[in-house]
């Protein structure tokens, strides 16, 4: 593989998702869906993760290779591979519980155009801390994006999890959290004042998503919203890492600055996506010729050179 366009730091995992008829295991973890998203959508992508060479570890690396992730050698250091027990509820949405750990490899070097991490990477020890200073290791022009994804029963120090949090998204260009995400890091403040506070921290944008009532965004004009797209629901496991991969990929075709001043239809695209995962059953994002069908129009990006061109 050549050097990436996308290199996603995080865990991969198995989800055993469990339902009143049964239970089956699908591959999951944040980061690795949001990888599978990412290429899907067309992205040469590479999952920086910590698996085991384990029935379920060599699951997990067989299931991103077909989706065409390059999975990054340095992944195979894990003793056991993670497990995430999701429990559906009648509305489709998952309840977790984890049995995991997480490392990364010191002195990596990245030529990729989008670094992005977040969810339990940026948070559970040893392997956070070594995230953090690798985010502050990449050059400048190097793009970095965020989905801290909180994991409440995984942090029990507030205090703690937003300085993590906080100092990530210094060095980010974009930043995508849940309004439950909000809720637990920023108690009592509205989703306005919780923009405007990350993007004084650095990002160019901030999103924040709301489930069925979509989602808002500021890029530095004031906020914008976007609604959900009505449809059915087989489970909500990967809406968001859905809607971030669509992001994702509109800031590498993109860049920052045509991002922002576009950002509507870069919410309704990522909106698009999320209906589309949420239709079927386990981490299952969009690929770009279903994301673009869904839109029963001329697609958002016809290429990133026109884009920049209009």
């Amino acid at each position: 593989m050549t050097a990436p366009e996308v290199l996603v730091i995080g865990e991969a995992l198995i989800d055993i998702v469990r339902r009143e008829d049964g239970h089956r295991e699908y591959v999951g973890g944040s980061p690795a869906n949001l990888a599978i998203g990412t290429a899907r959508l067309g992205h040469r992508t590479q999952l920086l993760t910590h698996i085991a060479r384990d029935e379920r570890g060599e699951r997990i690396a067989r299931h991103v290779r077909d989706e065409g992730v390059d999975l990054h050698e340095r992944s195979w250091s894990a003793r056991r591979t993670s497990t995430a027990d999701a429990e559906i509820g009648p509305d489709g949405s998952a309840t977790y519980r984890f049995d995991l750990s997480w490392e990364l490899p010191r002195g990596l070097d990245t030529a990729a155009s989008v670094v992005h991490t977040g969810s339990i990477a940026l948070f559970v020890e040893p392997g956070g801390a070594a995230v953090l200073d690798l985010l502050a290791s990449l050059p400048a022009s190097t793009l970095v994006t965020l989905d801290p994804n909180v994991r409440p029963s995984l942090l029990p120090d507030h205090a703690d999890a937003l300085t993590r949090f906080e100092a990530a998204a210094s060095r980010c260009d974009l930043v995508k959290l849940s309004d439950e995400d909000v809720v637990w890091l920023y108690p009592g403040r509205s989703l306005e004042q919780v923009l405007a506070h990350i993007r004084a921290l650095g990002p160019a944008i901030v999103v924040i998503t709301r489930g069925a009532d979509g989602a808002v965004g500021d890029a530095g004009n004031g906020a914008v919203g976007v609604r959900a797209y009505a449809g059915g629901v087989v489970d909500t496991i990967s809406a968001g890492d859905s809607f971030m991969a669509s992001l994702v990929s509109s800031l590498l075709e993109l860049g920052p600055d045509a991002m922002a001043s576009r950002l509507p239809g870069a919410l309704d695209r990522a909106a698009r996506a999320a209906a589309i995962a949420v239709s079927v059953a386990g981490a299952n994002p969009p690929t770009r010729a279903a994301l673009d069908a869904y839109a029963g129009e001329r697609p958002f990006h016809a290429s990133a050179t026109e884009e920049r061109a209009q």
